[in-house]
C-alpha cells in the first residue's frame, strides 16, 4: 500500500543514518513533502479569485462577521488564544462539565483563534488533515465524521476530495459557520450539534478527532460515542496528548491513559501512528461480525 509520509519521512531518515542519504537531499524531500500537504490544504479553502492562503481565510471570516476592515481581523485572530484565555479564567469552572459546555456554546474568540491557526502561518500541525485524508483514500473510507469539527477546514479539505463528510461539535457558533462555509463553496455535509442530536450508529468509515481530547469533559465517554459511531472495521483518527500550558487552559485534560484504557477495552486496535511529524493515531474498530 502507499505510505504516508509521515512513514516515508521516517524511512528516509533512517536511510540519513545508515549514511545512505546525505542530510541535504533528505531536507529537500522533507520540503518538497510539505509542500504538496500545503498546495492540497489550499486548494480545499482558498475561495476563487484568491492565490493566499492567509488573506483568503481573513478575508472570508471578515465576511462572515461583516467587518471589512483586514487589518482588524488580523488583529483579533492573533489575540484569541489570550483573550480565550482570559474568558475561560473569568467564567469556566473546569470541574463543572454544564460550564465548559457553555464556555464552548458562547465565546466568538474560537472562530478567529481557529481561523488563525488554519493559516499555517505559526503551525503546520492542521496539515495532518491531509494525512488522514490520504489514509483515508488508501484505506476505501467513503464517509468521515469530524469529531469536533471546529471552523469545518478538515471537513472542507474531505468534501473536496469526494468524501461523505459529518461535523459534529458542542459549539452553535461554530457549526453556523462551518454551515456558512460549506454553503460558501457549494459543497455537502451534515451538522451534528452534539447537544440537542446524537450521530447515528455505524455511520461513517473514519472519524477524526484533531487535538480535541483535551478539551473534553469526559474523554472516556466520548470514546464510547464514537465506537457506536463507526462502521465495523472504521477507524478513529486523531492526536491524543497535550502538556500544561498557561497560555491553553482550555486543555482541561494531560492524563489520556483512561481514554486509551477504554480505547483496548472496547475493542480498539492501533493500526499506525505519525511517528516523524504530528504524533497522530489511528486506531480501528474491530469487525466483530
Amino acid at each position: 500500500m502507499d505510505q504516508l509520509l509521515p512513514d516515508q519521512l521516517k524511512e528516509l531518515w533512517q536511510r540519513v543514518e545508515r549514511n545512505e542519504l546525505l542530510m541535504e537531499e533528505f531536507n529537500l524531500k522533507q520540503e518538497r513533502g510539505i509542500a504538496e500537504y500545503r498546495k492540497i490544504w489550499s486548494d480545499a479553502l482558498l475561495l476563487d479569485g484568491y492565490q493566499e492562503l492567509q488573506k483568503s481565510l481573513l478575508d472570508e471570516l471578515g465576511l462572515y462577521v461583516g467587518c471589512q476592515d483586514s487589518a482588524e481581523i488580523q488583529l483579533r485572530c492573533t489575540g484569541a488564544v489570550e483573550n480565550l484565555a482570559r474568558e475561560w479564567r473569568e467564567k469556566v469552572d473546569p470541574t463543572d462539565r454544564r460550564s465548559v459546555e457553555d464556555f464552548y456554546n458562547e465565546t466568538e474568540a474560537e472562530i478567529y483563534e481557529l481561523m488563525w491557526w488554519h493559516t499555517l502561518s505559526e503551525d503546520l500541525s492542521p496539515l495532518s488533515y491531509v494525512t488522514a485524508l490520504q489514509f483515508a483514500l488508501r484505506e476505501g473510507c467513503r464517509s468521515c465524521l469530524d469529531f469536533g469539527a471546529g471552523v469545518g477546514s478538515g471537513s472542507t479539505v474531505f468534501a473536496r476530495h469526494g468524501l461523505k463528510v459529518g461535523l459534529a461539535d458542542i459549539s452553535s457558533p461554530l457549526l453556523a459557520f462551518c454551515w456558512w462555509r460549506f454553503h460558501l463553496r457549494s459543497l455537502q455535509g451534515e451538522f451534528f450539534d452534539l447537544k440537542t442530536r446524537d450521530v447515528p450508529s455505524e455511520s461513517f468509515d473514519m472519524v477524526t478527532a484533531m487535538d480535541v481530547f483535551e478539551h473534553l469533559a469526559d474523554p472516556v465517554e466520548a470514546v464510547e460515542k464514537l465506537w457506536n459511531t463507526l462502521k465495523p472495521g472504521g477507524f478513529l483518527f486523531g492526536r491524543f496528548g497535550a502538556e500544561p500550558n498557561e497560555d491553553r487552559p482550555l486543555h482541561v485534560v494531560q492524563d489520556f491513559e483512561p481514554s486509551f484504557r477504554r480505547l483496548r477495552e472496547i475493542g480498539f486496535v492501533q493500526v499506525w501512528q505519525d511517528e516523524w511529524l504530528w504524533g497522530h493515531q489511528v486506531f480501528q474498530k474491530l469487525d466483530n461480525g
